[in-house]
């Protein structure tokens, strides 16, 4: 059996419907070309390169997933520690680490000298932690001083956190030692025109108690940061590149996470085409003539998430109490190769192919490289981790071009 999550676009989502709602349309003219998984170039290790691998992660049960390894240390010393298994994630920013496995003494943050909780918001529930604050190098790039979450605490939860659905606070109902939210923004709350979290968006929290907690505004500074913004060079994005799928499936995958876009003989965009995002990260997907313009490419879904709306339609997996994987999922009784259209904001489009397999199928299977999984997902289409197998898969941050950031393939 295997437990399957979905981690979609989280605070990009939910917290900006707070601030600014959604929106983003382009009086831009478009051109549209199509695009199909290939075999690429896989980045060789190097000083800006960190090896990912799709193998289920720690607990061997969770398919379509990207781990990294992220050491982390005692700001300003050798006090460090190795973490596998992190999940890489591209719909999220900072790095999140369960409690249980990190154990450095690291500083913890504090506001009026009560510490700093955070309830970080994802689809599939929450995590709730102190922030506290640490170096963090992956392959040989460090980020200094950098606030980060600490999954899991004794501090109790408050309502406005615990109401946003299940924690995902422990190795079982994470599945991974954590997460590295490698996304579009510097910080897991701000955006480029919002630079504060604001106490009613309920995610910074001052608690002076284990008992007590209270909503606090965050200043930028303050939030939990991207690592990838914080290193000394190759710090204005990053490129997931896995290799392409054959037949579909397979047991394991192995690629790269190479960090700066264009800073590098290794990472420059080359022929890959920029689609840039709205204000809060966002793009349009166009699928079966319904244009969805809350849509994002996201390294830590499992699948493809989108709303079936064809004549017919893809019937959701047939789930029972003893067969439960599939829940959450397409079980279409032969594979659908589909197609839809993602459109940036500046205009430019693009058919993109793909296919969806039986869900229930694919997981009596001993594969975790799955590139034809997908489910239901009505306000949105989310290109997960299926998208990025046979891609290089470029995640831009804000430039003077892209006020609000871009995704490139």
């Amino acid at each position: 059996m295997r437990n399957l999550r979905i981690f979609p676009l989280c605070v990009i989502c939910l917290t900006s419907a707070f601030l600014l709602g959604c929106g983003g349309s382009s009086g831009h003219t478009s051109s549209t070309t199509t695009t199909t998984p290939t075999t690429q170039t896989i980045a060789s290790p190097g000083a800006n390169v960190a090896s990912i691998t799709v193998n289920g992660g720690p607990l061997g049960n969770y398919p379509d997933a990207a781990f990294v390894s992220v050491t982390v240390c005692v700001p300003g010393t050798a006090t460090c520690q190795t973490v596998p298994d992190i999940l890489v994630d591209t719909g999220s920013t900072g790095l999140r680490i369960l409690s249980s496995v990190l154990t450095l003494p690291l500083p913890q943050q504090t506001t009026g000298g009560n510490p700093v909780v955070e309830c970080f918001p994802f689809v599939s529930g929450y995590t709730w932690g102190p922030v506290q604050t640490a170096d963090v190098e992956i392959a040989s790039e460090k980020a200094s001083s950098v606030p980060i979450q600490m999954i899991g605490t004794t501090t109790s939860v408050p309502s406005a956190c615990s109401s946003l659905g299940a924690s995902s606070d422990t190795l079982d109902t994470l599945g991974a030692n954590g997460i590295v939210g490698v996304g579009l923004f510097a910080q897991d709350c701000a955006l480029p025109s919002a630079p504060t979290c604001p106490s009613a968006a309920n995610i910074y929290y001052e608690c002076p108690s284990t008992t007590s907690c209270t909503a606090i505004s965050a200043t930028a500074a303050q939030q939990v940061q991207n690592p990838v913004s914080l290193f000394t060079t190759d710090n204005n994005g990053v490129i997931i590149e896995l290799p392409a799928v054959s037949g579909g499936e397979q047991s394991t995958a192995t690629g790269s996470l190479v960090f700066g876009i264009g800073t590098q003989a290794n990472n420059a965009l080359g022929s890959a085409t920029v689609y840039s995002t709205n204000s809060i990260g966002n793009f349009t997907t166009t699928y079966s003539g319904t244009p969805y313009s809350a849509s994002f490419i996201d390294s830590g879904s499992n699948g493809y998430f989108f709303l079936d709306n064809t004549t017919t339609g893809m019937a959701y997996c047939d789930v029972t109490s003893s067969a439960p994987q599939g829940d959450g999922f397409y079980c279409p009784t032969s594979t659908e190769n589909l197609s839809a259209t993602n459109q940036g904001v500046n205009g430019v489009s693009n058919s993109v192919g793909f296919s969806i397999a039986d869900a229930n199928t694919l997981f009596t299977t001993n594969d975790f490289a799955l590139g034809d999984l997908g489910g239901p997902n009505p306000g949105a289409f989310d290109w997960g981790l299926p998208f990025f197998f046979g891609r290089n898969v470029f995640t831009g941050m804000p430039t003077a071009t892209y006020p609000n950031g871009y995704w490139a393939y």
